[in-house]
């Protein structure tokens, strides 16, 4: 067993009480604890001067209590404890709350040093609640840099700072997980050292060095298990298909639009990799609107007109019934068999049929498509359940679910194609409207070659956004009267369903949205859509609004990824500064979907530096890869990658948005890799990145 994952037990002594508060935070082993990592430090070796002291500001003073009184205040019955506190420049008031116990703590006369914040009240500048310890030859606190940790119930940070330290105190040297040769050339420190120092460091520089280290090692591990996912995939076989130009001349020559220069580049590539012997594993990222689906099936009717079937599975059965209608009406004079599998609607569409949609048993769907009648399956992850076989599968669309690639292709290729004795394992092509950055795309991301749509179809107007504040709303709501009464339709996003949550009041919800607009514009059409009503009642508004029965549509963020709907033309975010940037984009990319202009108008008064650099992100960004970046400068790589379902530790959050420590993590992988392919020499690393594959997944 890796020594990080022995109990906690096994080293130090802790009692029943604080190994259930450590367990309710996932803490249990010897590693859970030294990779729990200070939030930030308290440098408490700066001493300032009574005198010198400003209203809100962090300060370390030292100084003798020339006064102490204790009290209850009359009204709300809290217990206050109050110091005067001199040194040689002069005196402040030193004010604690709710702390009894400082009655026997406490004396006059005694020498402390203080660390806290400074407030003003009616009287005077004053020290509220400071962390405190009496002057001593050598300190255990002061004097020093001090680790803060995040608070776990009941466990105030400086409990958790003695727990690293005995536990530190207890350790052995470590085996290194990184490569010698690494550590010498970049001068990194040595694994025990470096939990030495970011948990106690000496100085700041110290915790800097220490906090590299951590933040290379993370970024290194990562890149190198998708470089050998990569490397993997990359000695399996393929089914050759090669592509049949006179097919895909004639199927484009139907389109009644003419395809982007970045579409036909990435049919080409796609049809370039289709043909190798070795699986394909591309992500096709294109903006919302760019034609990802349209290049996919193009690909798709090659694989099919030369014997091989197509999954194709998507996250919504909205989504899967789009793509659906869509596939059926781009093949109908190809003579395509198509099935919808999404677990509640299963339809069948044949040339035999005329084309016809079919509504068919999902026991008659299966056996259709393990006997290889159908040509192409589409739905959700219905797909990847065990009673679904495929003949001849060669081909996965994966639509907004990229990181699933690996693990999914396994379950979707369980019927595998057997040729002159070799399993023929099926392609892949991932999509998605996400906008990745680049030092995502080079660490989790890694396995996958990419290819972009950064061009959008012909006709296409940029959508206009504009902001508001609350008090100017009403000028966005003339803009959505505008649309309504010229034909086109509206999308409300607010960013709850009800309005009952006190400290949120100023929140707007749906409900109240929805009766302010019944009232606002009662000639219009209105509903409202949210996740908490069922899914055939989702399902019948989003129809409603996709026929044009309905003429503003109130949401959550539901709509985020969605169905295609040519005359939304407007879509009105209240409390933008709730959404991140990629979300922003996202529901700003549910409308411009025609020739029409359509507008995003994001309500918000929120003035937080935050708030502010994402508005003038989304208005000033030239496209969404440039706003990708911005994002992942703004916010980190969680929002991206769903941090807390990732498994991903903090520090590998922020290591993930440094460039330059991604692409010299990626260097020294490949590096390593050709030197020692299976880590044979490097018994440590390979152990770590096994449990880092069972730790961290992708969204």
């Amino acid at each position: 067993m890796n020594y990080f994952d022995l109990p906690l037990r096994k080293i130090i002594s802790i009692g029943e009480s604080l190994s259930k508060k450590l367990e309710s935070a996932g803490i249990k082993t010897i590693g859970d604890v030294l990779f729990y990592f200070p939030i930030r430090y308290d440098d408490l070796t700066k001493l300032k001067d009574i005198k010198d002291v400003r209203l809100g500001e962090e300060v370390v003073l030292k100084g003798k209590i020339l006064q102490l009184s204790h009290s209850k205040t009359f009204k709300k019955n809290i217990f206050i404890t109050e110091a005067l506190v001199s040194d040689n420049t002069g005196s402040i008031r030193v004010i604690w709350f709710n702390q009894p116990y400082l009655k026997n703590v406490l004396r006059e006369g005694g020498e402390y040093y203080f660390f806290g914040k400074i407030y003003f009240d009616k009287k005077s500048l004053y020290l509220s609640t400071p962390f405190f310890e009496e002057v001593k030859d050598k300190q255990k606190y002061f004097d020093k840099i001090f680790p803060v940790y995040k608070e776990i119930k009941n466990l105030p940070s400086r409990q958790i700072a003695n727990l690293v330290k005995k536990t530190i105190e207890k350790i052995p040297e470590l085996k290194d997980y990184l490569p010698d040769f690494i550590l010498e050339r970049e001068g990194y420190l040595k694994l025990k050292d470096a939990f030495e120092k970011i948990h106690f460091p000496s100085s700041v520089k110290e915790a800097e060095l220490a906090i590299e280290r951590f933040k290379f090692e993370q970024v290194f591990s990562i890149i190198l298990l998708t470089l050998k996912i990569k490397y993997k995939i990359s000695r399996q076989i393929a089914p050759v298909i090669k592509p049949d130009i006179d097919l895909i001349k004639k199927f484009l020559s139907t389109l009644n639009f003419n395809l982007t220069l970045a579409q036909k580049k990435a049919i080409w590539i796609i049809l370039k990799d289709l043909e190798k012997p070795r699986p394909m594993n591309r992500l096709l990222e294109g903006d919302v609107g760019s034609g990802k689906t349209v290049v996919a099936l193009t690909c798709a009717l090659n694989c099919i007109k030369q014997g091989y079937q197509v999954a194709f599975m998507v996250p919504t059965e909205v989504l899967a019934k789009q793509h659906f209608k869509t596939a059926a009406k781009l093949f109908a004079d190809f003579g395509v068999n198509i099935g919808l599998l999404t677990g509640r609607e299963d339809k069948f569409i044949s040339e035999k049929l005329k084309n016809q949609e079919i509504e068919i048993s999902e026991r008659k769907l299966l056996q259709k498509t393990e006997k290889g009648e159908i040509d192409i399956l589409i739905g959700t992850h219905t797909l990847i359940q065990d009673k679904v076989k495929f003949a001849r599968l060669g081909f996965i669309i994966l639509d907004e679910q990229h990181r699933f690639g690996v693990e999914q292709r396994a379950k979707l290729a369980k019927s595998p194609i057997r040729e002159n004795g070799k399993i023929l394992i099926p392609h892949l092509l991932s999509m998605t409207a996400t906008p990745i950055p680049r030092t995502l795309a080079l660490t989790i991301y890694g396995d996958l070659d990419v290819v972009l749509l950064d061009q959008l179809p012909e006709g296409r107007k940029k959508v206009v956004t504009k902001v508001f504040s609350n008090k100017d709303k009403e000028k966005a709501l003339e803009i959505v009267k505008e649309e309504v009464l010229k034909g086109n339709q509206c999308f409300v996003i607010c960013p709850r369903i009800e309005e009952k949550e006190k400290k949120e009041m100023e929140l707007v919800s749906v409900n109240e949205e929805y009766e302010f607009l019944k009232k606002r514009f009662p000639k219009f059409n209105i509903a409202k859509i949210h996740s908490k009503l069922k899914k055939t009642e989702k399902e019948k508004i989003m129809q409603d609004f996709r026929d044009g029965n309905i003429d503003i549509l109130v949401s959550t963020s539901v709509v985020e990824v969605g169905v295609d709907i040519p005359k939304a033309t407007c879509i009105l975010i209240e409390n933008a500064e709730r959404f991140g940037l990629a979300q922003l984009h996202q529901f700003r990319g549910r409308v411009g979907r025609s020739d029409l202009q359509s507008f995003c108008l994001l309500i918000t008064d929120k003035k937080s530096l935050k708030t502010l650099q994402r508005i003038k992100a989304i208005l000033e960004s030239k496209n969404s890869f440039e706003l990708a970046e911005k994002d992942l400068q703004i916010r980190g790589p969680g929002d991206f990658i769903g941090k807390k379902q990732s498994g991903m530790p903090d520090i590998a959050m922020q290591a993930l948005s440094d460039r330059k420590l991604v692409e010299k993590a990626r260097e020294y992988a490949k590096e390593l890799l050709e030197k020692d392919l299976h880590l044979k020499n490097y018994p440590y690393l390979r152990s770590k990145l096994v449990e880092l594959a069972k730790k961290i997944h992708f969204e």
